[in-house]
């Protein structure tokens, strides 16, 4: 398939995802050598489940298919510029292309909220709209060193 192709695909996602009630109009699809392993649309809604953008279920979809929770040899194609959660489940999973349809833009122009998101990260947490306040950093601290001393953790 050509990237056109795998770009169609998410947006034919969105789409039917939209139409059929599962949630905003927003679709992903995962591509590992040419092949699609994860599919997803935004299931917010649908799934009372704030987490459950496209690029995530996407993403957690390749992730089973293929048991792995690193995806550095997938491309990821999605129907709208992701959010900042999405854009950091992408890093977490280690995908390092993603194309997009609509901009973050064009979802502010439609009542999401991704571009207000985006200004809000890169704040101070004091000034954010978002309380933030520390607690406990000192008990919290003690599972922080016994991660850094345990022989058999699996790094991600």
């Amino acid at each position: 398939m050509r990237q056109e192709n795998f770009m169609r695909e998410a947006i034919k996602l969105a789409d039917e995802g939209m139409r059929d009630g599962h949630g905003g109009p927003f679709g992903c699809v995962v591509v590992r050598r040419g092949e699609i392993v994860g599919r997803g649309n935004n299931r917010v809604t649908s799934a009372n489940d704030p987490t459950a953008h496209a690029e995530v279920t996407a993403i957690r979809a390749a992730c089973a298919q293929l048991k792995t929770f690193q995806l550095t040899d997938c491309e990821l194609y999605t129907s709208c510029e992701p959010c900042p959660m999405c854009l950091s489940a992408i890093y977490w999973a280690r995908i390092p292309t993603v194309f997009y349809g609509n901009t973050r833009t064009d979802a502010a122009a439609i009542g999401f909220d991704d571009d207000f998101i985006y200004q809000q990260v890169a704040l101070a947490p004091e000034q954010r709209a978002l309380k933030m306040q520390p607690l406990l950093p000192s008990e919290a601290i003690a599972t922080f060193k016994a991660w850094a001393a345990k022989s058999d953790k699996v790094r991600y």
